[in-house]
């Protein structure tokens, strides 16, 4: 604890701490020869593993990037991607919602073609020994997590590891009761650890907020406007709370995250109502209440300023495109 009594969650915790997966899916490719598929399962954060052998990742907007044996790569923000032997390789494998696979007119892909499930072996065999994991229910993954990553993510193997193995890919492999409970929390285990490896790697690019979680009176300050984002908080009250003037903490919280703390408060907390308003069964008027505002209707006229939808109409629009085909 810290000397206001308030929990000393670092930063990453902080920024990772709403990475809960559901309907968690694994694929395990052994591949060799001319291959690719195209992802387009719509999975605001999925992630790709290579056990053995290279492979290159094109992003929908960007340049391929090749990974090696023990690299990992997180796709971030639900656009689809491309994972080949080669940039040149055309994709006739579409891996779709739920995990499903067609070929790119829809039908059912070449036999030949299909990427087959071989036995776990980093170590020997020829070609590339791939796992892939897709979270394919969207649970409001944090959109400020999302907003602080790149649209591919690798993390090579020699800044992070990945903490998956034999034993564990024979777990996720068997059919015992629990087993989605299993997934989902292997693939948290493995995004948090491949993101805590972005976030802490030599050189990285973090959101301002972030770095000034390390400062003795702006970090106070942000810890007790993320832990109890509803509490009416006003700048007088801030300062008070964090040792400082309220004209010294307001030029000093500017100066290190890019805004006044009153201005970021508003942000933040319409950021967690959009993370809220992807629960289907979570009224506006219950949102208002968990981020600070006095009423639904207040709510509804802020969120409306700052996204230029209204709070239903942003729900409707993240439902349809969370629906198969919608990626």
């Amino acid at each position: 604890m810290d000397p206001m009594g308030l929990t000393s969650t670092d930063p990453l915790t902080d920024l990772l701490n709403g990475v809960r997966t559901r309907g968690a899916v694994f694929h395990q490719s052994s591949l060799t020869g001319s291959w690719a598929a195209r992802f387009e399962d719509g999975s605001p954060l999925a992630l790709a593993v290579l056990a053995r052998g290279s492979a290159w990742i094109t992003p929908q907007s960007g340049d391929p990037v090749r990974i090696g044996t023990g690299d990992v790569a997180v796709l971030c923000g639900g656009t689809p991607y491309v994972i080949a032997d080669d940039p040149g390789t055309a994709p006739d494998v579409v891996v779709r919602h739920v995990g499903h696979r067609t070929s790119p007119q829809g039908g059912e892909p070449a036999r030949h073609r299909v990427p087959d499930a071989g036995a776990w072996d980093a170590a020997g065999g020829d070609g590339t020994l791939l796992l892939s994991g897709l979270c394919t229910v969207d649970s409001g993954t944090p959109g400020r997590l999302l907003a602080a990553l790149p649209s591919l993510a690798v993390i090579p193997a020699d800044v992070g590891a990945c903490p998956v193995g034999r034993t564990i890919f024979e777990e996720i492999a068997r059919e015992e009761p629990g087993q989605q409970l299993l997934l989902d929390r292997t693939l948290d285990l493995m995004l948090i650890t491949a993101l805590r490896a972005w976030f802490t790697r030599p050189g990285a690019e973090v959101p301002a907020w972030y770095r000034a979680h390390g400062d003795p009176v702006v970090g106070p300050a942000l810890r007790m406007l993320h832990s109890d984002p509803a509490r009416p908080w006003t700048l007088p009250a801030l300062a008070a709370r964090t040792g400082a003037s309220r004209a010294g903490l307001a030029r000093r919280f500017t100066a290190l995250v890019g805004r006044p703390p009153m201005t970021y408060l508003r942000e933040h907390r319409l950021a967690l109502a959009a993370d809220l308003l992807r629960e289907p069964d979570v009224t506006l008027a219950v949102v208002a209440d968990r981020v600070g505002f006095a009423n639904a209707f207040a709510f509804s006229a802020a969120f409306k300023r700052e996204h230029g939808i209204s709070p239903s109409e942003f729900r409707m629009r993240e439902a349809v495109a969370s629906r198969p085909g919608q990626a």
